[in-house]
Formats: C-alpha cells, sequence, structure tokens
C-alpha cells in the first residue's frame, strides 16, 4: 500500500495522515495491520482493501486507489458548514500523484455519455467542498466514477443535499465513507482500457461522532425519481457487500441517523441467514 499526501498537509497538524506499521516483537506471533490516521475518517479509515492500492490524502478527502479498476474503492470525506459552497467548474483532471497505468486519463470518458448515459459521478462531491481553496481537488478522476446519469442527478445527489445540510442545520462534522460496488459484469467505458470497470451499484455510509449512523446501497439502475431512503441498508450489510470493515477503531454500538436525513419509515430488514435460499446442488453424472 502507497500513501500520499500534499506538502500542506505534513504542516498541518490537524490533518496530517501518519501511517504507523507496527512491527511484531518476538512475543507476538504477527505484526499488526498499518493503521491510516486521518481526520476524514471517524473511527480509523476503512479497512480490507487491496494491499496494492495507493491510499491519497489530500486536504479535502482520503481515498484508496485501486490500480486495476482505475477507480478508488473508498472515499472518506468530512463535511462542515464551512466547507460547503456554490458548485463550481468542472475540470477533469487524471490523478498527478498516481502513476498512468493506475489511473484514467480525461479522455477514457470520452463518448461514455451518449452510449453508456453515464456522468462521470463525484465521490467526494464538488458543492461541499467550494467553501474551500481545494475544491477543484473533487474533479481529480481517483474521486470520479462512471455513475448512470440518472443516479447521479436523481437520489444520490438528493443525499449529497442532505448531507450537507445537516452539517449545516446542526453545526457539526458529517462524515461520510462511499465506494462502487463490482458485482455484475457492466459495459466499460469505451476508451476506459482493458481492465477497467464500470460500478455496477453504489455504497455510501453517513454518521456523526455522537454515533449515529445510515448506510445506502444503489444499483445502477436506479431510477432518476427513487426516494434514496429506500436505498438504506444495515451497516452490516453495507460492510458485507463493500467487503470492508468501516469504523475499525469503534469501541461503542452505532445509532441510526436516519430521521436526521429525513427517513421516517422503517428500514428494509436485512435477511436473516435462513432467509437466504441454499445454493442448488446439481446432480453428479454417473461415470
Amino acid at each position: 500500500m502507497t500513501v500520499t499526501t500534499s506538502h500542506s498537509l505534513l504542516r498541518i497538524a490537524s490533518v496530517l495522515a501518519v501511517v504507523t506499521a507496527c512491527i511484531a516483537s518476538p512475543g507476538m506471533g504477527q505484526a499488526r495491520e498499518s493503521e491510516l490516521h486521518t481526520f476524514h475518517c471517524l473511527h480509523g479509515c476503512p479497512i480490507g482493501a487491496p494491499a496494492t492500492n495507493d491510499v491519497v490524502v489530500r486536504e479535502i478527502y482520503t481515498l484508496s486507489s485501486n490500480g486495476l479498476t482505475k477507480l478508488s474503492d473508498w472515499v472518506a470525506y468530512r463535511v462542515t458548514r464551512e466547507s460547503i459552497g456554490e458548485s463550481g467548474s468542472r475540470e477533469w483532471e487524471r490523478d498527478p500523484w498516481l502513476s498512468a497505468d493506475e489511473t484514467l486519463s480525461p479522455n477514457a470518458y470520452d463518448g461514455a455519455s451518449g452510449v453508456l448515459h453515464i456522468d462521470r459521478g463525484h465521490q467526494a462531491p464538488l458543492s461541499s467542498f467550494s467553501g474551500t481553496p481545494h475544491a477543484a481537488d473533487t474533479n481529480i478522476l481517483s474521486n470520479i466514477t462512471p455513475q448512470s446519469s440518472a443516479l447521479n442527478q436523481g437520489p444520490w445527489v438528493r443525499l449529497e443535499d442532505r448531507e450537507r445540510e445537516l452539517a449545516t442545520r446542526m453545526r457539526v462534522p458529517v462524515y461520510v465513507y462511499t465506494g462502487p460496488l463490482f458485482e455484475r459484469m457492466m459495459r466499460p467505458l469505451p476508451a476506459g482500457g482493458q481492465y477497467q470497470r464500470t460500478p455496477s451499484g453504489y455504497w455510501k455510509v453517513v454518521a456523526l461522532a455522537d454515533g449515529r449512523v445510515s448506510a445506502f446501497v444503489f444499483d445502477q439502475t436506479t431510477p432518476r425519481r427513487a426516494n434514496y431512503c429506500d436505498a438504506r441498508v444495515t451497516l452490516l450489510h453495507a460492510e458485507l457487500r463493500s467487503r470492508l470493515i468501516l469504523f475499525p477503531e469503534a469501541t461503542a454500538s452505532f445509532t441510526s441517523l436516519d430521521a436526521e436525513l429525513g427517513c421516517d419509515a422503517p428500514p428494509p430488514a436485512d435477511l436473516t441467514p435462513n432467509d437466504i435460499p441454499a445454493e442448488r446442488r446439481v446432480p453428479r453424472r454417473p461415470r
């Protein structure tokens, strides 16, 4: 795992990203996993992404970039009432801190909108950081994914609006983790390259420091008019689907943030193990 930080982060203690590798002592069976400390993450940054990923820490977000898919497996950001502003310009940029074969270039999206009906979907949203000098960093392509226009311009942006409203109304930081799902084959970007993959969906978790959390999973086929509240899942559900442990340092149980996000109805219940259909056995052929 490679960790990259900006020079200004190294000068600002509150934004400092430190990676500590704990070497095993003779009495220990193995070394502890490296720990990433950044103020974008609440109770630790997600763990479980491939060790070959590059972790990039910028002033307004931290992400784990996958060199094979050329997308980030997770992005963590922290919205405050001071960071919010009017949405600015979108000038797409290849990630300058990743090598050319690890990230997409702007021309990778050429023709994609007409062929696939997708947008360049921000994971850390532009409007949430237009009140900072670093808003342009949201347009770096490691923070962008091929997201269906209906999802991006519909329930996804409405949930982002609620994140900003919550930070403004409650005057507290709102922590968000988000990332793509690859659960079925999707048509790739026409100019994306051999191994580039288009997500089949997305997960998102919104949290407050007081222990309230809401989790969501959206399919790429989600209609534009869909209610984002219908995409709610349990935190465990989001972790199992994303294959990540999202709050590795949490020591207390979480409570629901649903009502503060405008979701008053109870969330859909997860399937219990007994409700999940057993795999159908294929009869053996006689020899």
